[in-house]
């Protein structure tokens, strides 16, 4: 393999793609759009039993939009595993034609092949529809009052260790991956961070890096999110090295003091699962990946195959992917449904607690879970 023509390559792939960041200026308005499609991907593991739930959710609150017209859900097979690996590809093309019909996307848990798996190793498809669809805002809110915690986590999306995640190289005995920053990259995750921060009075954004080592990659990301602050003088700016970052989350009495957090890529992916923890882990919070055009939401929990295997898959908690669809929700307009439905995941898992989950069969179905959300909903 001549190694200086493959490393070509790569990088005539990223220049191409800051080029294509740059022409995308304007964000989709869906209050402009006739009718709204909400594409529902099941994926793999009990992918499919959880998003099931979600669905049938989120169509009982937009009951009316739906009879209306104004609002069509797609049911979009073939995004699994098996599917992607006889195709080697992380997305099916015929998957990705459907995918790009919708506006926004309700997505199960999909499986990433690993080394010894039986599978091709195919991309991630959460990374690759990250990047086909250019999603390159990854939004985590985590609140958890009683401890003074509310953050909003930016991970940057498309980018950092991820992006090129499967075409390192193997050189004989050295084995080498890409870690890719851009400044068009950097700058919007930057933005969209302290705008956020602007629309909803928060008071500190804090950057999250490790420039101190990674000098050229995370220095550029420093650099950009700082330049990008000082456009915003009545927010704070603070930056920490990712490793203390682990560390002050759980510190009692640093933590209520971050509001607003921008991270790269891999850093967001490990802090946003600590971080989870504090709300009762990965299973129970949502995930939202924006972009101009498309929008996904998301369990940030894997699928799960062992449950699937031992016939679980019904008693598997759809807390996540529900609290990913009010996030949908809002995101689309219906701010007063995703408020109805975040009460009712209050209700339901926190105070009063009728039907509780223990992925086993001593608990709730999915399924009677939700009915559990839809019941109370009626209520408020």
């Amino acid at each position: 393999m001549d190694y200086i023509k493959e490393f070509e390559k790569l990088v005539q792939g990223q220049l191409a793609r800051v080029e294509k960041m740059k022409e995308d200026k304007e964000f989709i308005k869906y209050d402009a759009l006739d009718k709204i499609i909400i594409g529902v991907i099941g994926g793999d593991g009990i992918g499919p039993a959880i998003t099931a739930q979600a669905h049938r959710v989120l169509e009982f609150l937009l009951d009316k939009e739906v009879k209306a017209n104004k609002v069509e859900f797609r049911v979009i097979d073939g995004c699994t595993i098996e599917n992607r690996a006889a195709a080697n590809k992380a997305i099916p093309d015929d998957v990705l034609v459907e995918i790009k019909k919708c506006h926004v996307l309700l997505k199960g848990p999909t499986t990433t092949p690993r080394k010894g798996d039986p599978w091709a190793n195919v991309e991630s498809a959460n990374v690759a529809m990250r990047k086909e669809l250019d999603l390159f805002a990854n939004v985590r809110p985590v609140k958890v009052p009683e401890l003074g915690i509310d953050w909003t986590f930016f991970r940057e999306n498309t980018e950092d260790l991820y992006a090129l995640g499967n075409q390192g190289m193997l050189i004989g005995d050295i084995a080498i991956d890409f870690k890719v920053i851009t400044s068009p990259g950097t700058e919007r995750i930057a933005r969209a961070a302290f705008e956020f921060a602007r629309n909803n009075g928060k008071k500190r954004v804090t950057i999250v890096t490790k420039a101190n080592v990674v000098k050229t990659t995370d220095g550029k990301f420093l650099d950009i999110c700082k330049q990008v602050g000082k456009e915003y003088p009545e927010i704070e700016v603070d930056d920490w090295y990712i490793d203390i970052m682990t560390a002050k989350l759980i510190d009692e009495k640093r933590r209520a003091q971050f509001e607003v957090l921008v991270l790269p890529n891999l850093y967001g992916d490990i802090l946003t699962d600590e971080a989870a923890e504090f709300q009762g882990g990965v299973g129970t919070a949502g995930s939202a990946n924006i972009g101009k055009r498309y929008a996904m939401f998301e369990a940030i929990h894997g699928s799960a195959p062992r449950m699937v295997e031992e016939g679980r898959d019904k008693y598997a908690d759809p807390s996540s992917i529900i609290r990913a669809g009010a996030m949908l929700l809002s995101h689309i307009g219906f701010q007063k449904e995703a408020d109805k439905l975040y009460k009712a995941l209050e209700i339901c898992t926190v105070t009063e607690k009728k039907k509780v989950i223990t992925g086993r069969s001593d608990g709730a179905t999915g399924s009677e879970f939700a009915d559990y959300i839809m019941d109370t909903i009626q209520t408020l």
